[in-house]
């Protein structure tokens, strides 16, 4: 009588199993078929974006985010910050000599690349009615930029000027005419 109990205790026992086996099989597949739904799926196109997300959605701005990706620079720039970036527009960029950008793009020049944008970035928020004339500030790259402020135009390091000024999750950004280009050491 103990082995017949037994066996059928093992019989009931193996049952199980191949069900929750079978149960788990089932649920596996029909995760995998579910759209995802959660913070995973999330697509926002409402909320205001950080300033990664407001440079690469500027027409304005292609040379720069294509500079920022070469420099692997778009997880930094996409941190809580806060920053204050200086964002030329693709013209500044045309208006450096031929081949300039080409040749800053290219792997080999990444840490020039590098010092150029951090030449751009101050770790700080600074909104247009702070500046003030005469005004030095620190850039990431550990050098300094002057500011001019004359007829209510402000001007960065005496020839590129903020022609708009639009605030970013993790920041502000400040939308410049030239590319700053770091002092030579």
């Amino acid at each position: 009588m103990k082995i017949f109990f037994k066996s059928i205790a093992v019989i009931a026992i193996m049952a199980i199993g191949a069900c929750t086996q079978n149960q788990e099989t089932k649920t596996e597949s029909a995760v995998s078929d579910v759209k995802l739904t959660g913070q995973s799926g999330v697509q926002d196109d409402v909320s205001a974006k950080n300033i990664v997300g407001i440079a690469a959605g500027s027409a304005d701005h292609t040379t720069l985010v294509a500079a920022v990706k070469a420099a692997e620079y778009l997880d930094v720039l996409s941190n809580a910050g806060p920053f204050t970036v200086f964002a030329p527009v693709n013209a500044g960029f045309d208006k450096l000599p031929a081949g300039t950008v080409e040749t800053l793009l290219k792997p080999e020049n990444k840490d020039a690349l590098r010092n150029i944008l951090e030449y751009h970035v101050a770790v700080a928020v600074f909104k247009p009615g702070a500046f003030k004339d005469g005004q030095k500030l620190g850039m990431v790259n550990g050098d300094m930029i002057t500011i001019s402020v004359k007829d209510g135009k402000v001007i960065i390091n005496g020839n590129s000027e903020i022609v708009a000024s639009i605030p970013a999750t993790n920041g502000i950004i400040h939308v410049v005419t030239e590319v700053l280009l770091p002092p030579a050491k």
